[in-house]
């Protein structure tokens, strides 16, 4: 199977667009968070891969392409950014702050954890960029001497709790206004909790939007203070 695999240059991308696909289908049907279409993608291709013994290697040499997409897709978001460019103004104070509080917060978060349950340095710094894009993240992982590979499911598994917990969170601690409902999810969920943002409303995607590249930027300066302590 592994040899069909590398023969076939497409499979990659064949399983997780199906995979995606089938959690697009599952998310509309039953309008539960739990089938999130990123979510079900993911379980699908490991399915795929644990049932017909397909090493991940042979799969991320199909499927590399995709990545491709990555950069694009979030050069893309500069558009809805730009079409709130008036609220932005006008929200630049709170929008600061916020940002700083969320980044503070988030590597404060795993500082103190890290120290409670006994992580290694190493261990550590893996997990201080959980909450920013993957491209950023992997270079601060790798530069403060952390584990790149367990960074990019971290941050995946964060994005995805971000995604489906999004509107519980809101309902649950009030929070009505689109501005701090897109701040909130960007910059603790990235651009996977901005896909869940832009569904919400324009003004939540483009607060979102703009989320990820500030909180990216704070928390490359901010990480490399975290990693002293």
């Amino acid at each position: 199977m592994n040899e069909l695999i590398t023969s076939c240059t497409t499979f990659g991308v064949i399983i997780s667009v199906a995979g995606y696909c089938l959690g697009a289908y599952l998310k509309a049907k039953y309008k539960k968070g739990i089938f999130n279409p990123i979510l079900t993608a993911i379980v699908f291709v490991m399915a795929i891969l644990v049932v017909f013994r397909i090493d991940y290697e042979s799969y991320n040499q199909s499927a590399k392409y995709l990545s491709f997409l990555l950069t694009p897709a979030t050069v893309c978001l500069a558009i809805p950014l730009y079409s709130q460019l008036e609220k932005l103004k006008s929200n630049k104070r709170a929008i600061v702050c916020s940002l700083v509080a969320g980044v503070i917060t988030s590597l404060g978060s795993v500082c103190i954890l890290s120290k409670l349950f006994g992580l290694t340095h190493e261990q550590y710094v893996t997990l201080l960029p959980k909450s920013i894009t993957t491209p950023i993240g992997m270079g601060v992982s790798q530069e403060l001497g952390g584990y790149v590979t367990i960074t990019v499911a971290v941050i995946i598994i964060t994005g995805l709790i971000g995604n489906v917990s999004a509107d519980l969170v809101c309902r649950l601690f009030r929070i009505t206004d689109p501005v701090a409902k897109g701040l909130a999810i960007g910059a603790s969920s990235h651009a996977i909790g901005t896909a869940r943002a832009m569904q919400l409303g324009e003004t939540e995607g483009a607060m979102s939007s703009l989320a990820i590249v500030v909180s990216g930027v704070l928390t490359v300066i901010g990480a490399s203070f975290f990693a002293l302590l």
